[in-house]
């Protein structure tokens, strides 16, 4: 075994542990560096670390929250979801798959600018990326079935989106106004030049009946 691989061998042994999250942590330093490029990283695959990103955002490592933000934000930037729909930690040497229960981000805060189709909706997410919802970080609406409900998504980077907090759901729809998409009359909102359909305005008029 090369010395390089002992020591991601090492670095997954001690993954288990606190001082091993440390470890992780010190070969992600991107931060105050610009963004990580993790498209661009191809490192081999070592393993599942024990941490998850429940719904509400909150990263828990070992079952117990990560209470420090910092850590945090450095983890959220080095994070990438591949095609085969798993999320993982990414290194220039090293990857390890995490679980995400729906989202990694959480769209926090919105705000808008302009008018019509100059009008520009912009999110920051609990981990401080800030995003302008466009071609480049489309909006997405999905039913949410056993509720009856709406859950936004925007993306933020790669195929890494962001769920739009309810309170924030809520401010976004009040922008949103009858668009003529494809000869039908949906409900959507504007933003860069981008139209979102949020759904039809006929079920939107059955709804608040």
């Amino acid at each position: 075994m090369t010395e390089a691989a002992d020591h991601r061998e090492e670095s997954l042994t001690a993954a288990t542990e606190a001082r091993g999250l440390e470890a992780l942590v010190s070969r992600a330093t991107r931060a105050g560096k610009g963004q990580a490029p993790v498209e661009r990283w191809n490192p081999a695959f070592c393993g599942d670390l024990d941490m998850e990103i429940k719904q509400d955002g909150t990263w828990f490592y070992l079952g117990t929250p990560i209470g420090r933000m910092p850590l945090v934000q450095l983890f959220s930037s080095v994070l990438r979801k591949d095609e085969d729909g798993r999320t993982y930690l990414v290194t220039p040497v090293e990857k390890v798959g995490i679980r995400v229960a729906d989202a990694p981000f959480i769209a926090v805060e919105m705000d808008v600018s302009g008018a019509g189709d100059g009008q520009i909706i912009t999110f920051r997410t609990n981990v401080g990326d800030v995003v302008e919802a466009g071609a480049a970080h489309p909006l997405r609406f999905v039913d949410e079935d056993e509720t009856g409900g709406l859950k936004p998504y925007v993306l933020v980077r790669g195929r890494l989106e962001a769920l739009v907090a309810r309170p924030v759901m809520y401010e976004l729809v009040e922008h949103g106004e009858e668009i003529d998409v494809g000869g039908k009359t949906m409900f959507a909102v504007r933003s860069k030049g981008e139209v979102y359909p949020i759904m039809p305005a006929e079920k939107l008029k059955r709804l608040s009946a």
